[in-house]
């Protein structure tokens, strides 16, 4: 197996490493044999047309599916969001968080419940089923684990497929406030967005469709 990139005195330890990765829908490549590469703080626009592979991406970068070539490492904990927000509709939305940490392996005290919620404004929407919610409402939700995931001791890696569908104007900003503090403090961001978004920091990756 080929090593990580090496590390220099200054440098940030690298969390996610993918040299010449192709990825296939029906065992036809979807893009040009990737090299991509993640470092603690570091926050990676990928971009492409659409059906240039992205998705298909994520997934393979997230352990979902295997790679029809290349060489994948990760070397800290990862958190992976889709396009499907992955809620139970009858459970509120405190319940669904709760339910997710579980999942998770992650105890979830009150005080970091309250915090979660409060980032995306959620806390007046805590008791409600999920049912009854916007999409708006349901996608703050789902990103309402980057918030729980804050506050554990490892510093993860997350990889987001169009995190700002559905999201209003201050959710946006809300959702980039998580990002830069997940970058802050060690960890990185890998995430997909049809539009840029304005005030977010963030280094960029065309995925060179093959046609």
């Amino acid at each position: 197996m080929n090593a990580l990139p090496p590390a220099t005195a200054d440098a940030a330890p690298v969390l996610l490493h993918a040299q010449q990765l192709v990825c296939e829908r029906g065992e036809r490549p979807l893009f040009a044999a990737l090299d991509l590469s993640l470092r603690a703080g570091d926050c990676l626009w990928l971009r492409g047309v659409n059906g240039s592979g992205k998705t298909t991406l994520l997934r393979t970068l997230a352990g979902l599916r295997a790679p029809a070539a290349g060489r994948l490492q990760r070397q800290a904990p990862l958190l992976y969001l889709g396009h499907a927000n992955a809620l139970k509709d009858d459970l509120t939305v405190a319940e669904n968080l709760r339910l997710d940490a579980a999942l998770r392996g992650q105890l979830v005290t009150v005080a970091a419940l309250r915090q979660a919620l409060d980032a995306l404004a959620l806390g007046p929407l805590r008791a409600r089923p999920v049912r009854s919610l916007s999409q708006g409402q349901r996608r703050r939700t789902a990103l309402a684990r980057l918030g729980l995931s804050l506050q554990t001791e490892a510093a993860e890696l997350w990889l987001l497929d169009e995190p700002f569908d559905a999201l209003d104007d201050a959710g946006v900003q809300a959702l980039c406030a998580l990002m830069a503090a997940q970058c802050a403090r060690g960890g990185a961001v890998l995430f997909t967005s049809h539009q840029a978004v304005a005030g977010l920091r963030c280094a960029e990756q065309m995925l060179k469709a093959l046609t």
